[in-house]
C-alpha cells in the first residue's frame, strides 16, 4: 500500500492544563457560606464528593484566558507552533460571549488566522465530544493538527445559597494537540444524548431583549444524576471496548470526568478495575466540567503515571443528558 493510501488516524502529541491561582479549600468555602447562614463543613463535602479544594478564576478573567494558557502548554509539549494548527475546538458551557465562539477568541489570542474554530456544548461530556469530532476531521483529511480544549469558569454560574451544588464545581482548562498519524492513536469513540433528562442538570436561564429570563444559575437533581451517570458510563465503556475488539483488562488507565469520587468508584467497580488504575483529581480540582478530563490527563502525564503506549479510556457524562467515551493508545 502506498503512503498516500495508508489509513489516517489521530494521536495525542501533547497535553496542557491550567488552574487559576485562587484555591479555595472546603474550609474556605464553609466560612463563606456561614456568613450567609448556610452550614456546611469539610467533612460533609468530602464524605459525599471526595472534593477537598477547587480553583476559581478572578473576576474579569474570561474562559478564553484559561483556554489559552492550557493550549500554549499543550503546544509546547507537542513541540508544535501555533501556526501549525488548522483546527480549534473548545468544549465549554461558560463561553466568553453569546457569540462569537470562545474558540474564535482563543484563535485570535494565539495569533492563528484562517483555520476552522468552533465551540462544542455538551457540558461535562464536552471534551469527549470535541475529541471525537476532531478525530473524525483528522481521519478524513479535513485537518492535520488540532487543538482540542476543555475550559470552564463554572464559578460564574453557581448558586452560593445552595450548598449541595456550589461546593462541587471549579474553574480550569485542559488541552491536547491532536495530530494526524498513520499509527492508530484514538481507537474508538462513542457519543450519546437523551434530551428527556434535560431538567436534572441545567442552567434554566437565557438572555432576551437585554434581560435575563429564567434562572441563570446551575440547578441539579443530584440523586438522579448519580443514578443515571453510573449506568450510562458502564454501558458506553463496554460498547467502546467492543468496537475496538478489546476488554477491560486492556485498560491501563481510566480517566473519567471528575464529578464525584463515588461515581468514579462505581464505574471502576462495574468495569472490574482497581482504583489505582483510575486517575482521580476531583479532590483538588472539584468538578471542572468540560475541562476535567483533559486536566486529569495532563496531571497524569506530567506525573509520569501515563506513559507512551498506555491504553486510556476517557469518559464523561453531563447535562443534556449527554455522555461519551474515547478509547485511545497514548
Amino acid at each position: 500500500m502506498t503512503a498516500s493510501l495508508k489509513p489516517r488516524y489521530s494521536r495525542i502529541a501533547g497535553t496542557g492544563g491550567y488552574l487559576p491561582s485562587r484555591r479555595l479549600t472546603n474550609a474556605d468555602l464553609a466560612r463563606q457560606l456561614a456568613a450567609q447562614g448556610i452550614a456546611t463543613s469539610d467533612e460533609w463535602i468530602v464524605e459525599r464528593t471526595g472534593i477537598r479544594a477547587r480553583h476559581f478564576a478572578d473576576d474579569g478573567v474570561p474562559c478564553s484566558d484559561l483556554a489559552v494558557r492550557a493550549a500554549r502548554q499543550a503546544l509546547e509539549t507537542a513541540h508544535c507552533k501555533a501556526q501549525d494548527i488548522d483546527l480549534i475546538i473548545v468544549a465549554t458551557s461558560t463561553p466568553d460571549m453569546v457569540f462569537p465562539s470562545t474558540a474564535c477568541i482563543v484563535q485570535n489570542k494565539l495569533g492563528i488566522h484562517g483555520c476552522a474554530a468552533f465551540d462544542v456544548q455538551a457540558v461535562c461530556s464536552g471534551f469527549t465530544y470535541a475529541l471525537a469530532v476532531a478525530d473524525a476531521m483528522l481521519r478524513t483529511g479535513a485537518a492535520h493538527k488540532a487543538l482540542v480544549i476543555g475550559a470552564e469558569v463554572f464559578s460564574r454560574i453557581l448558586d452560593f445559597t445552595d450548598r449541595t451544588t456550589c461546593v462541587l464545581f471549579g474553574d480550569g482548562a485542559g488541552a491536547v494537540v491532536l495530530e494526524a498519524s498513520h499509527r492508530p492513536g484514538i481507537v474508538a469513540s462513542e457519543l450519546h444524548a437523551d434530551g428527556r433528562h434535560v431538567g436534572i442538570l441545567c442552567v434554566p436561564g437565557t438572555v432576551s431583549g437585554g434581560h435575563v429570563q429564567g434562572v441563570p444559575l446551575l440547578r441539579m437533581d443530584g440523586p438522579a444524576v448519580f443514578k443515571l451517570a453510573v449506568n450510562v458510563l458502564e454501558k458506553v465503556a463496554r460498547s467502546v471496548l467492543e468496537k475496538a475488539g478489546r476488554t477491560e483488562a486492556d485498560i491501563d488507565w481510566l480517566i473519567p470526568h471528575q464529578a464525584n469520587v463515588r461515581i468514579m468508584q462505581g464505574t471502576a467497580r462495574k468495569l472490574k478495575l482497581a482504583m489505582d488504575k483510575v486517575v482521580v483529581t476531583v479532590d483538588e480540582h472539584g468538578n471542572t466540567s468540560a475541562a476535567s478530563i483533559p486536566l486529569a490527563l495532563d496531571v497524569a502525564v506530567r506525573s509520569g503515571r501515563v506513559a507512551r503506549g498506555d491504553t486510556l479510556l476517557l469518559e464523561g457524562v453531563g447535562g443534556g443528558f449527554t455522555w461519551g467515551a474515547v478509547l485511545l493508545d497514548y
